[in-house]
């Protein structure tokens, strides 16, 4: 039997959890331990290496009795985790990491396991990098839409109605304008927010190297629109090589024209919704106390076709 006393939650995710001292969250930590030692005795499961953690999932490399190598992860269950579930289902593998198993009263996953010490930025040539993602977006995006899932038009009308409090808080002029000018650019597009299921998270960090294919997607945050939504974290990932030279715009510019390029998106929804994404960023930092648009959501911006 599995024993709680050997399982070791990182300090960074116990952080994560307690830093704004919610009950909830201090309760699910402290109770971990125990849940992780459950259910390596309930799914028969070996440990097969140290436990690793991001900000909000403790993941366990696990053997299952036929000796398949797998991971255990754990994470509070939330919205999110409930959509990535539903996803993992609807994917089925293809494109993406595989669901093995699931706890639906902790949320718990067992999934596939890949090669977390290989990213695909490790890839060193950027084209054939961004192509590789492209092609599992593609698959990703191809997939019937399942019953659940959150809508576009729903974050989108929630962000515009957060835009004039957001707009108060920056005391910069320049950044007032460009705050309303990307708010437009979704208005114009709420009513058609699109029906596909992105992934919502797909940069080079997430998708790792398999056994079964060359590159698969990980860490899924599933919702319902359209596929321009979910191209920012690829036009945004990797950028240290080109950003000490002074050539992010052009990498982000290159990006874009790939992705709609592989894709067949109309370029000026794709620049629209991408807006709409930086948008959602900066709301998101105004709500954590910043009073300016980041650097790096400028630089994307200019980089798009004139919208």
């Amino acid at each position: 039997m599995s024993s709680p006393q050997s399982i070791e939650v990182p300090d960074a995710l116990v952080a994560s959890y307690t830093r704004n001292d919610g009950e909830e969250e201090r309760t699910w930590i402290a109770r971990l331990p125990a849940l992780v030692a459950e259910l390596l005795d309930r799914w028969d499961l070996e440990r097969d290496g140290g436990i690793k953690s991001g900000e909000a999932s403790l993941v366990i490399p696990v053997r299952r009795t036929d000796d398949t190598r797998a991971a255990l992860k754990l994470q509070m269950p939330r919205e999110e985790t409930t959509a990535a579930l539903i996803g993992l289902r609807a994917w089925n593998g293809n494109g993406i990491v595989r669901l093995l198993d699931h706890d639906p009263e902790s949320s718990a996953v067992l999934l596939e396991r890949l090669d977390g010490s290989r990213t695909l930025a490790s890839v060193e040539d950027d084209d054939v990098a961004m192509n590789a993602l492209a092609g599992l977006m593609a698959r990703l995006h191809s997939a019937p839409t399942p019953e659940g899932l959150r809508g576009l038009g729903d974050i989108a009308r929630d962000m515009l109605a957060s835009v004039p409090a957001a707009v108060a808080a920056l005391p910069d002029l320049q950044d007032q304008r460009r705050l309303h000018g990307w708010a437009s650019a979704v208005t114009e597009l709420v009513d058609e927010p699109g029906d596909r299921m992105l992934h919502w998270d797909l940069h080079y960090d997430n998708v790792l190297a398999a056994q079964r294919e060359p590159w698969l997607a990980i860490d899924p945050e599933p919702l319902v629109g359209d596929p321009g939504f979910d191209l920012w974290p690829a036009l945004d990932t990797g950028w240290e090589k080109p950003h000490a030279t002074g050539d992010t715009p052009r990498l982000v510019r290159r990006r874009f024209d790939l992705l709609t390029e592989r894709l067949g998106l109309d370029r000026q929804r794709a620049a629209g919704w991408t807006l709409a994404r930086l948008l959602q960023n900066t709301l998101w930092d105004i709500e954590d106390g910043r009073t300016s648009i980041d650097p790096s959501q400028t630089t994307v911006a200019q980089a798009l076709p004139r919208y």
